[in-house]
């Protein structure tokens, strides 16, 4: 579980894992559970709603925050601080200093108006050192964390070109339906009065409205591996003419599974391309899809201090889900918990766990894959707009969310 602090030092944030601590097949024990372990029907290991008692509450004592130091579970002593980031006050960074403003790119000025209407004036690392070699028409490696700006770094660039060049067509993958949606709203207010369209290829959403929308020749395509491979089997969406292609959080696509699905996609696309390739991680994996995909690229790494040291981590121990339940409960009502993250692993133990805090009184909201996308958003935008408290989430939904502090 994730606690967003508002004005915090140093940025830090807070991560709370609840688990049970049963042993070991080693004889050892088992760090803490995420918040919502599946049982074994695939649900959650939270029960139903459970009014009253909620067994013992948490300690303020010990080495952790929560409760933590050295617990003992059936005759062994377990120092959780092992499995634990403490607090950090993370050192002031020197802030990057640009070569460039946006003004100074060479883009066209309509383009660079809609760029200012937004308020951007000065790039960011990844931006100011990707946007140049783009607009050359280099093969691009870029990595950058979370939230450093990449799918401008991009747009900006890939605009301009289709500006400059009325054939040209772009499709960009991205592992999730709201990575997705985001960068269409990017796009269109870059794109504002250019006549430049886009369409989004996502699950969740219906495909003869997608099909429909291909059918005009939308020359901007955004979309996840398994809608457009979908599409492209259906002889709906025909990719000789997408000469541009980014892929955008590419390590997570692999995480997920999506690597058949985006060598077929690549498969059908011109061998002659112009291929922007970015990810948050470099591992050997990655390095090995790239390296099939683009052409003497130039690699951009701009990745600054990892998020985890901004994150202050505790673990609380629980007998068993029912405690597990009204632990997380009880925290939720404490005034320290006004804005909560709340991650689970299956679809169905986030939906029940969204449900029991509900009716228990907690203002909540869920995402996952079950959902449709107008369901999502409107959970996104409650959570974001404040209307409710905390937002339920698996993993997978949660890649990439975009929430101001």
């Amino acid at each position: 579980m994730f606690q967003e602090r508002k004005h915090t030092q140093g940025g830090v944030r807070r991560a709370v894992t609840l688990g049970s601590g049963r042993p070991s097949s080693s004889g050892g024990r088992r760090s803490g559970s995420s918040s919502s372990r599946p049982s074994r029907d695939g649900g959650s290991s939270f029960p139903r709603s459970s009014h009253g008692g909620g067994g013992p509450r948490f300690s303020r004592g010990g080495g952790s925050r929560f409760g933590g130091g050295k617990k003992r579970f059936g005759g062994e002593s377990i120092d959780v601080s092992r499995f634990v980031n403490k607090a950090v006050i993370v050192e002031e960074m020197k802030p990057y200093l640009p070569t460039h403003q946006f003004v100074d790119f060479p883009i066209e000025e309509a383009l660079k108006k809609n760029i200012i209407a937004k308020g951007y004036e000065i790039p960011t690392a990844i931006q100011d050192q990707s946007i140049p070699h783009v607009l050359k028409g280099a093969d691009m490696i870029g990595i950058a964390n979370t939230g450093e700006g990449k799918t401008a770094a991009f747009l900006i660039p890939l605009i301009n070109k289709m500006m400059k060049d009325p054939t040209a067509k772009v499709l960009v993958i991205v592992p999730t339906r709201e990575l997705a949606l985001q960068i269409d709203q990017e796009f269109m207010a870059f794109s504002r009065g250019l006549g430049i369209y886009s369409v989004l290829l996502v699950g969740g959403a219906g495909i003869n409205m997608q099909i429909e929308r291909l059918r005009r020749k939308m020359r901007m395509v955004i979309g996840t591996p398994g809608r457009i491979k979908d599409l492209i089997e259906r002889r709906e969406l025909k990719l000789a003419e997408f000469e541009n292609l980014v892929l955008d959080e590419a390590d997570r696509m692999l995480d997920m599974g999506f690597s058949v699905d985006i060598k077929f996609i690549i498969g059908h696309l011109p061998k002659e391309r112009h291929t922007l390739f970015f990810s948050a991680t470099f591992s050997r994996d990655i390095e090995m899809l790239a390296t099939s995909m683009l052409k003497s690229p130039i690699k951009i790494s701009v990745k600054t201090t990892d998020t985890s040291k901004n994150v202050e981590q505790d673990i609380i121990r629980v007998r068993d889900k029912d405690e597990k339940y009204n632990r997380l409960r009880d925290m939720l009502k404490e005034k320290d918990f006004s804005k909560v993250l709340v991650f689970g692993k299956t679809k169905h133990g986030v939906e029940k766990l969204s449900q029991s805090l509900h009716r228990d009184g907690v203002k909540t909201a869920s995402i996952h894959g079950n959902k449709s996308q107008p369901q999502r958003q409107r959970a996104l935008k409650d959570f974001k707009d404040d209307r409710v408290q905390v937002l339920v989430a698996t993993d997978v939904a949660a890649r990439g969310l975009d929430i101001p502090s």
